[in-house]
């Protein structure tokens, strides 16, 4: 809970840090001095909600699941893995049908 609470406060932190980048850099346009860099404030804000946003995102997500063949395996018995159809080999029955021609 405290984890989730963390990420929208960090998202709604760099969302208003973007828009306060955007709306100063378009105030400089209209002004016509397109060249300044941003004020501290604004990066400030920015790289404190995306420090807060990286380990708040990591807890608010739940465990990850094994993908590795061994815990597939864990979760199914031998009869299960061999009750998928195998290939089909029609080098066996040439023989049988074509006679010498296969």
């Amino acid at each position: 809970m405290l984890a989730s609470a963390l990420v929208a406060l960090a998202s709604i932190a760099l969302l208003h840090a973007a828009f306060s980048a955007y709306e100063y850099l378009s105030a400089l346009k209209a002004l016509g001095q397109p060249g300044a860099s941003l004020p501290t404030s604004i990066i400030a804000e920015a790289l404190v909600s995306l420090v807060i946003f990286i380990p708040a995102i990591t807890l608010a997500y739940p465990a990850l699941q094994d993908v590795t063949f061994r815990g597939e395996l864990a979760k199914r018995t031998p009869d299960d893995m061999d009750a998928r159809m195998g290939f089909m080999r029609l080098s066996a029955r040439g023989a049988a049908l074509f006679g010498d021609r296969a």
